[in-house]
């Protein structure tokens, strides 16, 4: 997928995983310049133009959404004070739907959303602030059950979240904020499941 990002500065913080790796190898491809949180890679003004917040997306993973949430506050502050800027977050399509198995892990998740939520209407309407919300991506997000219960029948890949993101940036996308973009097979439509 392409997108006209080109000259613009990308900053990600969070879990390093393969899906957050092809997130930035997209953004790269479409010509922004990336950093990471703390790299000191900071753009001017205290906010890039994007800002991409990476939750841990499988269930065994430690970590909560706290951390994520103040530099999401900070760098949307800065950007509204510009006039404009997108926040995409990657959590779980088990904030959208909790799962049986991993309640503390599900509601950590619909905890990141909620403020993804909040944050959407405080800083519009300079800033777009969304989450792509991830199923079960090859081996590296979500539970190996949720397979049985994905109507596309199989798991997804890094590019497609890496797609949903580019959707999500993207200069012609200009009327899309506070949403939860769910890029799962499916899994969240309620699919026949037992957990």
């Amino acid at each position: 997928m392409e997108v006209d990002i080109a000259g613009q500065t990308a900053e990600v913080a969070g879990e390093d995983n393969l899906i957050l790796a092809a997130v930035v190898a997209a953004l790269g491809a479409n010509g922004a310049t990336v950093s990471h949180a703390g790299s000191g890679g900071e753009t001017g003004e205290g906010a890039p133009d994007i800002l991409i917040l990476s939750h841990p997306l499988a269930p065994d993973v430690a970590g909560g959404p706290g951390d994520l949430a103040a530099l999401a506050e900070t760098r949307a502050a800065a950007m509204a004070a510009r006039g404009k800027g997108r926040i995409v977050h990657l959590v779980s399509a088990a904030g959208l739907v909790p799962m049986r198995r991993h309640p503390a892990w599900s509601a950590q998740h619909a905890g990141a959303i909620a403020a993804m939520r909040g944050l959407a209407m405080a800083s519009g309407p300079a800033v777009q602030v969304n989450a792509v919300a991830v199923g079960r991506i090859d081996e590296t997000a979500g539970d190996a059950a949720m397979l049985t219960h994905v109507p596309l029948g199989r798991a997804g890949t890094a590019a497609d979240v890496a797609h949903a993101v580019l959707f999500l940036v993207d200069p012609l996308n200009s009327y899309t904020t506070g949403q939860s973009l769910a890029v799962d097979g499916g899994w969240t439509t309620g699919y026949g499941r037992n957990f």
